[in-house]
C-alpha cells in the first residue's frame, strides 16, 4: 500500500541544510497497522506527513497503492488526499462547530454528497465511534477521549484507504488510551484500513501494531514484526524503549546479576508455550535448581508471551539448557 524509495527530507534553517529524514526505503502492506516509534526529533512526524505530502520530499519517490504521488499535480493531490484520513495529537477540532459539523466538514469540502446523504454518513460514523448522542454538542463539552473519537470519525468520513495517526493517544490518560487503541484495532479489522501511527510509547506499539519501525536521528534503525522487535531488540535505541516500557534500569540489573551464582538464561515464550509447565519439567528431569530473576507475562496484540530471566545451579545445567533449546522457546545465554 505504501512504498518509500530513497525518500529524504531536508529543511533550510539559517542558511544551512538540516536533514530531518535520511534516505529511506520502506514498505507497508495493505491492511497492516504499522507503528513508527522514536524520541522527539527522530524524524517520525516528518515521515508520517510525507505519506500524504503535507511535507514535500527533498528527494526520492513515494508510491501509494501503485501510484507515484510525488508526481501528482495540485488536482491529483486533492483527489489523492481524500483516500488518506489523519488523526492529530491535539484533536484539531473547530470549537465553533458542533460534533456533527466537524465530522461533516470533509464531506462538504469534497462536494460529492447532498445534505441528507452527509447527515446519514455522519450519523453512521458517530455510531461507529460510540458518540451517537453527542452530535449537537461542541468540543468544549467533550472529554479528551470523546474529542479524539470525533477526530477519528472525521478522518473516516471520506472512506479512506489509509489512516495516519500523529501521536493520537499521547494527550490521553491510560484508560482512555486503551479505549482509543481498541477502537483503532476494530476499525482496522472491520474496514481493512492500513493504519500508520507514530508514538514514543512502546506500550502503544505492543497493543495494536503488526509491524514497527524504530527511528533515531532521521533513520530507521530497526524494523520488523512487533513480537520480534519487542522481545529481541537489536539496536540500542530499541533496547532503551523496551527497558523504559518495563521500567527497568539496565545498569542496576547488571549489578544485581553480578551477585547471582550459576548460569543466567533468558527464556522467551509465545502463544500456547507461554502457559506450558516447562520449568518444573526440566528441573525434575535434570536436577537443576532455578531462581527467577525477572519476568513478565503479557500480550503483543492478540498473542500471549512470556519472558523469564533465570539463574540455574546444581544438577546437570548443560542438559537443562539443551532441553530448553529443544522446546518451543527462544533461549539466550546471558552468562
Amino acid at each position: 500500500m505504501i512504498e518509500f524509495h530513497h525518500v529524504q527530507k531536508t529543511y533550510r534553517v539559517s542558511g544551512r541544510d538540516v536533514p530531518a529524514l535520511q534516505s529511506t526505503d520502506l514498505r507497508i502492506e495493505q491492511g497492516q497497522v504499522f507503528g513508527l516509534i522514536g524520541h522527539s526529533g527522530a524524524g517520525k512526524s516528518t515521515l508520517l506527513r510525507l505519506i500524504n505530502r503535507l511535507e514535500e520530499p527533498s528527494g526520492g519517490r513515494i508510491v501509494i497503492d501503485g501510484e507515484d504521488i510525488t508526481a501528482l499535480d495540485a488536482d491529483g493531490l486533492r483527489r489523492f488526499r481524500r483516500q488518506v484520513g489523519m488523526i492529530f495529537q491535539h484533536f484539531n477540532l473547530l470549537s465553533s462547530k458542533t460534533v456533527a459539523a466537524n465530522v461533516a466538514m470533509p464531506l462538504e469540502l469534497a462536494g460529492e454528497l447532498g445534505r441528507a446523504e452527509i447527515r446519514q454518513r455522519v450519523d453512521e460514523l458517530l455510531s461507529r465511534v460510540g458518540l451517537s448522542g453527542h452530535a449537537d454538542k461542541y468540543p468544549a463539552q467533550l472529554s479528551g477521549g470523546q474529542k479524539q473519537r470525533v477526530g477519528i470519525a472525521r478522518a473516516l468520513a471520506t472512506r479512506p484507504k489509509i489512516l495516519l495517526c500523529d501521536e493520537a493517544t499521547s494527550a490521553l490518560d491510560p484508560q482512555t488510551t486503551a479505549q482509543v487503541l481498541q477502537l483503532l484495532a476494530e476499525i482496522n479489522r472491520e474496514l481493512g484500513l492500513t493504519i500508520v501511527l507514530i508514538t514514543h510509547e512502546m506500550d502503544v506499539i505492543r497493543r495494536v501494531c503488526d509491524q514497527v519501525a524504530v527511528m533515531d536521528d532521521g533513520r530507521i534503525v530497526e524494523q520488523g514484526p512487533v513480537a520480534r522487535v519487542f522481545l529481541h531488540p537489536q539496536h540500542g535505541t530499541t533496547r532503551r524503549f523496551v527497558l523504559e516500557d518495563e521500567h527497568i534500569d539496565e545498569s542496576e540489573q547488571r549489578d544485581d546479576f553480578a551477585n547471582v551464582s550459576g548460569r543466567i538464561l533468558r527464556l522467551t515464550f509465545q502463544g500456547e508455550a507461554t502457559y506450558a509447565p516447562l520449568l518444573g519439567t526440566v528441573a525434575r528431569e535434570t536436577g537443576v535448581d532455578y531462581s527467577i530473576l525477572a519476568g513478565r507475562i503479557d500480550r503483543i496484540k492478540d498473542t500471549p508471551y512470556g519472558q523469564l530471566t533465570l539463574a540455574l545451579t546444581g544438577g546437570d545445567v548443560e542438559s537443562a539448557i539443551g532441553r530448553f533449546r529443544a522446546a518451543d522457546v527462544h533461549l539466550e545465554v546471558l552468562r
